[in-house]
């Protein structure tokens, strides 16, 4: 359509997936409840009901769904794009933000320029520009060893396995490791998997777990400190998730 943005209200089942594809245009994915799993080629996302995607134009993704999410979004045209960020990134959502894409599913395809469906359009792209990155992404790994480590702490994250051990078990040194998750992630392992341990732990949040019980699903041996490392990454607390 010859609009800045376009609105997209679907809802999925638990365990749908869109396979890995992409769009012409820009995509800001919300969900009003559930998570989603989206999948890039550089980085996997965890978005937790509340939060949206931004996904530039043409980049490639792939969504799972985890539990039953009810799924808004917004395409937009290059120029209007142009208010995102250059990259795949998590964003939070004001309640006001939360409102406008709720309020722009409501407007036809081919919505007013003059009237409520401009003022909706110019307030949406103002939101965009003005929403902070939040980091619910895992940077992905390619070398063939770190994959085999990676999928394995996804699978269990609470798996306290230092680099030595890992290194043993996928056939390099340790030394070895540690240069190709620098190399390819541009963090250290440890940083690497408390990235991964936070974002999985969100997506439990999400589905009504308690904090106590999330942070020792992904190996914190406390609430507290779980509690200290999610408020550092992503500036609020395990409960208000």
């Amino acid at each position: 359509m010859d609009r800045p943005l376009v609105a997209f209200a679907r809802d999925y089942a638990d365990g749908e997936t869109t396979g890995r594809h992409a769009h012409p245009r820009a995509q800001l994915i919300y969900g009003l409840r559930g998570v989603m799993r989206i999948a890039t080629d550089r980085a996997a996302f965890v978005v937790p009901a509340g939060r949206a995607l931004w996904v530039p134009a043409e980049e490639p993704h792939a969504v799972t769904i985890v539990g039953e999410v009810a799924m808004r979004a917004l395409f937009l045209r290059a120029d209007a794009a142009a208010a995102g960020p250059p990259g795949v990134a998590v964003l939070a959502t004001t309640p006001l933000f939360r409102e406008l894409i709720l309020a722009a599913c409501e407007e036809p395809l081919e919505w007013d320029v003059s009237g409520r469906g401009g003022h909706l359009a110019a307030l949406l792209l103002d939101e965009i520009g003005r929403a902070k990155a939040l980091p619910f992404g895992v940077p992905e790994v390619r070398d063939p060893r770190l994959r085999r480590l990676a999928e394995a702490l996804r699978t269990d994250p609470a798996s306290p396995l230092g680099l030595e051990d890992w290194a043993a078990r996928v056939g390099a040194s340790p030394r070895t490791l540690s240069r190709l998750f620098r190399g390819e992630t541009g963090l250290s392992f440890a940083a690497w998997r408390q990235n991964l341990r936070l974002t999985e732990a969100s997506a439990l949040l999400a589905g009504g777990m308690p904090p106590a019980r999330a942070a020792a699903a992904v190996g914190y041996a406390s609430a507290s400190a779980f509690g200290a490392a999610f408020r550092a990454a992503f500036g609020t607390t395990p409960g208000n998730v």
